[in-house]
């Protein structure tokens, strides 16, 4: 009899906090996203687009990581990211980055600056199946977007001393 009470009870108490427990997003539950995936998620921010430069999505959030899928139609900020690189992968289109430099007209977001422009720094054509390895610190900009651009953007927080 005891037995039967106290599987109720854990049960009962189960129920009742696996239901207060917040549902996980679902970027936080993927460890991996499909082709199709990616397309739907590239159709979903063209639909969506009015005159914002960026759509970016979470594609795969696996903390202290997280990967987005960035959709980029015309041209916005420049960004420094003080604290973590980024990693771009072109999955389609093509684009003018700017890296290094000084940002102009810079304002801080937390932990990042973003500015309108770059004064300085070294343009390159980006294109469908680059990468790209923007170290923390350095101010980088797409500065001329080709009709579209879509990104796989991946943020790498920099390592505590010691590790």
């Amino acid at each position: 009899m005891r037995a039967a009470i106290l599987a109720l009870t854990v049960v009962a108490v189960s129920s009742v906090v696996f239901a207060q427990a917040p549902a996980p997003s679902p970027a936080a539950s993927r460890t991996a996203v499909s082709a199709a995936d990616v397309a739907a998620m590239i159709a979903k921010a063209r639909a969506e687009r009015k005159d914002q430069p960026l759509i970016a999505q979470s594609m795969i959030q696996l903390a202290p990581y997280n990967v987005s899928l960035e959709y980029r139609a015309s041209v916005g900020n420049a960004a420094v990211h003080e604290t973590e690189a980024e990693l771009f992968y072109v999955i389609d289109g093509s684009a003018t980055l700017v890296t290094g430099g000084a940002l102009t007209d810079s304002t801080r977001n937390g932990a990042n600056l973003t500015g309108k422009a770059i004064q300085g720094g070294s343009s390159r054509k980006v294109a469908k199946g680059d990468f790209i390895m923007v170290p923390e610190g350095q101010p980088h900009w797409f500065s001329a977007i080709d009709g579209t651009i879509v990104l796989m953007s991946l943020h790498l927080p920099h390592a505590p001393a010691g590790r």
